[in-house]
C-alpha cells in the first residue's frame, strides 16, 4: 500500500517512477484502496516492475519514496513555504509561515500567531519572502 502525500493522483499511475534511495522504482500496477478523500483517494495498492517476490515487497515497508520533481511554472512548495515571511503589497511584514494547512477549498498558510492565510491569496513568491493580496480584515478576523 502506498500512501499519497501530494496533489497529483498521477504519481501513483502505472508508469509513474519513484526514488528509493539511490535506486528508482516504476509502478507497474496501481488501483485506489476506497476511503480517502472525496474525489481523491490517498492511498493506493501498487505493483512496482522488479518487485516479484514477498520479500522483496516487505524490504519496501514503511519506505518513504519520493516523486521527481516537476518543471510546474508557478507551482508553490511547501518545504519552500514554511519559514517564508509573509508580507501584504505595501511591504508589511504579517508574520512567518509556521506551516501549511490541507483545505479542500484552499490550502491555508498558517502563521506563527496562529492567523489563517489561504494560498490563493498569494500573488508573488521570492525566497524566503511571499507577498499576499488580502482583503480587508482578513487577518483581524484570525487575531481577535
Amino acid at each position: 500500500m502506498v500512501e499519497l502525500f501530494t496533489n497529483r493522483p498521477e504519481r501513483a499511475e502505472a508508469g509513474a517512477r519513484l526514488h528509493y534511495g539511490d535506486a528508482l522504482l516504476e509502478i507497474k500496477s496501481s488501483r485506489p484502496v476506497p476511503g480517502g478523500r472525496p474525489g481523491r483517494p490517498d492511498r493506493y495498492v501498487v505493483a512496482f516492475a522488479g518487485v516479484e517476490s514477498r520479500e522483496q515487497a516487505e524490504a519496501l515497508r514503511d519506505a518513504t519514496l519520493y516523486a521527481p520533481a516537476l518543471a510546474d511554472e508557478g507551482a508553490l512548495w511547501v518545504h519552500e513555504l514554511i519559514g517564508s515571511r509573509l508580507v501584504d503589497r505595501d511591504g508589511n511584514d504579517l508574520g512567518e509561515v509556521a506551516a501549511v494547512e490541507a483545505n479542500p477549498a484552499s490550502d491555508l498558510l498558517v502563521l506563527g500567531d496562529g492567523a489563517l492565510v489561504p494560498l490563493h491569496f498569494v500573488v508573488e513568491q521570492r525566497p524566503g519572502r511571499l507577498t499576499v493580496d488580502l482583503p480587508p480584515g482578513l487577518l483581524e478576523l484570525h487575531r481577535s
